[in-house]
């Protein structure tokens, strides 16, 4: 029985060692919306390709104006607002179910080494608006996400770098293909979220 006990108490140590260190409350069904999100904007995005007369799946390199550029970005911009509404509201709600709280050392201390790399990712890819090398633009969001989501396992779900590490090898692989980038862009924002937060909901619901 003291035996029995010695191991309930170890477990139950351990347990709340896991919550005081890691941000465990991050909802599943938030991948499932971004990437959801991601598609819906991509499919729109083609959309406006058709629109500007530019045939997307011909593999011709395409010369954006700056108008379609403005345009594209305030698409991402309401992309990623979404997304991120999305993730704290089913976050929240899990995390009041849970009976733990959403804000704490935990918790800042993850979106500040989300953040680094994807404020980094974010000037790199000013640049290269600036620059007008469109084409390089998917694939170093794609890479800059992926390292921001391996650098934040350390204080959340462990299985977030094992997404953290296929977005950038899909980025990397991106790079070979210049000019499929909204393909890559909605396998990787897209695809992967919806099926590694159907996968994170069936085993932490």
């Amino acid at each position: 029985m003291e035996t029995k006990n010695y191991h309930e108490d170890l477990s139950h140590i351990r347990s709340m060692m896991e919550r005081s260190s890691r941000f465990i409350s991050l909802s599943g069904l938030s991948g499932v919306v971004a990437g959801l999100t991601a598609i819906i904007g991509a499919i729109y995005v083609y959309f406006v390709f058709q629109r500007e007369g530019i045939s997307y799946f011909d593999g011709d390199r395409n010369i954006l104006g700056p108008a379609l550029v403005k345009e594209l970005v305030v698409i991402g911009i309401v992309i990623l607002v979404v997304a991120i509404l999305s993730g704290y509201i089913f976050t929240a709600h899990k995390s009041k179910k849970k009976g733990l709280k959403i804000w704490d050392a935990t918790t800042k201390r993850l979106l500040i080494t989300f953040a680094v790399p994807l404020i980094a990712g974010g000037v790199f890819c000013l640049a290269l608006l600036y620059h007008h090398l469109f084409v390089f633009i998917a694939p170093a969001t794609l890479i800059f996400y992926g390292l921001a989501l391996v650098a934040a396992e350390r204080y959340t779900l462990r299985d977030v770098k094992y997404l953290g590490y296929l977005e950038i090898i899909l980025g990397l692989i991106s790079l070979f293909f210049l000019g499929w980038g909204l393909l890559f862009w909605a396998i990787g924002f897209g695809v992967l979220h919806i099926v590694y937060g159907l996968i994170m909901h069936k085993k932490y619901k």
